[in-house]
């Protein structure tokens, strides 16, 4: 098999086993559009550009606060960012760094589901009563126990849950023993993008204005709107 097939197969997985949860979930986008209510979206490591997939983006809802906190970047260093993913009391530190209202909804993507800091956040959700979606590798968090001190994985903790049906280890192909071919990235990022149409088709269908991205590489667009609507809500912007 190629790459190309395995991510092929993957995609119809996903479509296949996930299709009705993403609809759930695209429900949820939707209604915090209508109750000008935001998306908040996080994740550590690779992950973190699934969140960063769904901000700011052309063809994307205007009402996402991305949780770009540099420590979880690998950019920060690949073997920093590995530590402090997993370290407890972090969570906390970058919560506080966001305008999170009861009535928002939290997205935290962990292909893993097993570090401290993405189980930490749904646990910190939960306390308040926010809505939170998991978007995990259910073959590989299962074959995992947590790093964090509750023994909880992050599927354990989260109101709805997405599986990314990443096998466990995330390569889709083996080498004479060795694994390669990532997907948990592409996953995930179909994913995401998948609720957001779902949603957008919601919308349209109920009549609703799209608040939507246009882009910026495109003549004539214009994003100023959102940009004034959000700068005192969403952290980045």
């Amino acid at each position: 098999m190629t790459y190309y097939e395995e991510v092929m197969k993957l995609m119809d997985e996903i479509w296949e086993t996930q299709f009705g949860i993403i609809k759930e979930a695209a429900g949820i986008f939707a209604d915090k559009v209508r109750a000008d209510k935001l998306i908040h979206v996080m994740g550590s490591g690779h992950s973190h550009m699934i969140a960063e997939e769904l901000f700011v983006r052309a063809g994307g809802l205007a009402n996402v606060n991305a949780w770009l906190d540099f420590n979880l970047i690998p950019t920060a260093g690949a073997r920093k960012t590995c530590k402090l993913e997993r370290l407890e009391g972090l969570a906390k530190i970058i919560w506080e760094e966001q305008k999170i209202d009861t009535d928002d909804v939290l997205v935290i993507i962990s292909n893993s589901g097993r570090n401290s800091v993405p189980v930490e956040t749904a646990l910190l959700a939960k306390e308040r009563g926010i809505c939170t979606i998991g978007i995990t590798s259910m073959k590989h968090t299962k074959m995992t126990e947590s790093r964090h001190s509750s023994g909880k994985r992050l599927y354990e903790v989260v109101d709805l849950v997405i599986d990314t049906c990443v096998p466990h280890g995330d390569g889709l192909l083996h080498f004479n023993g060795v694994q390669g071919g990532p997907a948990s990235t592409l996953a995930g990022v179909f994913i995401v993008n998948s609720i957001v149409a779902e949603a957008l088709s919601i919308l349209n269908e109920a009549g609703y204005e799209l608040s939507v991205y246009g882009s910026q590489n495109v003549d004539g667009y214009c994003n100023e709107d959102y940009y004034r609507r959000f700068k005192n809500r969403i952290t980045h912007l």
